[in-house]
């Protein structure tokens, strides 16, 4: 461990953590924490040692100059802080950095060993896997712990997920063993489109944070972002008869999946995030998972002008379809 500056004492901390890789299709998960490290101005007080976890081979340092000098930034993990203003003050402790190459326990070790010592009440770990959704439709994200009393008291499922994993889950896993509430929320980003950025999943992540941790999360531009990354994947299927086709499939299965619970709770929970919102307006303010548990293919090809077009769809039921869930759709579940 690097201690880059005293480890600060905080008020009722929740860490929230994301890491680049496989657990973070569309980069939706670490732009989320980075999007509250920006917004709430962290200050970084942590970062794991590069040559514990890293393989330099894989993830590459970088060069870059400051002030005429040469320097290097080395792949690691950084933690940061955040002091989250309004009536009941709270801090967060933002860990975001890469899926570490080797010594997961050890990692997860680490990451725990801060969060004992900051007196961290809730881990909440952030991640994104590639699945059977349409864009046009509300980013899907799950909420999912291995604790049955946590699933009970905070509306989540309780994960009985089997298969590969990755740090989210060894980390989800690590909480549990050492006693620490912990919690994953997985986004599910449409696996046509699975290249980086998608503001939507981002604010999709976002907007299931504030629900669970219960606090106002400014959100700067990324609404817009989300209209404007939607507009242009529209305009691109709609090149493409068969790939519209496809979207409309997907299209139909959600809304018939989820049709009861359109009339219900997704409804109130919209409802409470828009009285939140209009109240706190004057206040301060590589292959990824799949719903499966497989590396997901980055379905892209170039289109005229170097703009990313959405492929062909493959067609149900054949080889060329690793991420079919004939089960669930691709998009119901999540791994962790």
């Amino acid at each position: 461990m690097i201690e880059l500056e005293g480890v600060p004492e905080l008020v009722d901390p929740v860490m929230v953590a994301a890491f680049e890789g496989w657990n973070d299709a569309g980069d939706a998960a670490s732009t989320a924490v980075a999007h509250l490290d920006r917004e709430w101005k962290g200050e970084v007080f942590a970062a794991l040692d590069a040559e514990d976890y890293y393989d330099f081979q894989v993830n590459r340092p970088t060069v870059f100059m400051d002030g005429g000098v040469r320097k290097v930034t080395w792949p690691t993990t950084r933690l940061s802080v955040v002091r989250v203003g309004g009536e009941k003050p709270r801090d967060l402790v933002l860990v975001r950095g890469i899926e570490p190459s080797m010594r997961w326990r050890s990692f997860c070790n680490e990451i725990l060993g801060f969060a004992h010592e900051l007196g961290v009440e809730l881990v909440v770990v952030l991640g994104a896997l590639l699945g059977d959704t349409p864009h046009t439709r509300p980013v899907p994200v799950s909420g999912t712990t291995s604790d049955p009393d946590l699933a009970r008291r905070m509306d989540l499922e309780e994960t009985k997920y089997e298969g590969p994993t990755g740090i989210v889950g060894i980390l989800q896993e690590a909480c549990a063993h050492a006693g620490v509430p912990a919690v994953s929320l997985w986004a599910a980003v449409p696996h046509y489109v699975s290249q980086p950025p998608n503001p939507k999943a981002t604010l999709a992540l976002l907007n299931r944070l504030e629900d669970l941790i219960d606090v106002r999360i400014p959100l700067g531009e990324l609404p817009e972002d989300a209209r404007a990354w939607q507009v242009g994947v529209d305009q691109l299927a709609a090149e493409d008869s068969e790939v519209a086709e496809y979207v409309q499939t997907l299209e139909e299965a959600r809304d018939t999946a989820e049709l009861p619970e359109a009339s219900g709770e997704a409804i109130a929970r919209e409802f409470e995030r828009y009285l939140r919102r209009r109240d706190g307006a004057s206040g301060p303010p590589g292959g990824h998972a799949t719903a499966d548990g497989s590396d997901g293919t980055s379905y892209r090809r170039e289109g005229p002008g170097g703009r990313t077009r959405p492929p062909k769809p493959p067609k149900p039921g054949t080889d060329s379809d690793p991420d079919q869930d004939p089960g669930s759709g691709g998009d119901e579940s999540s791994e962790d």
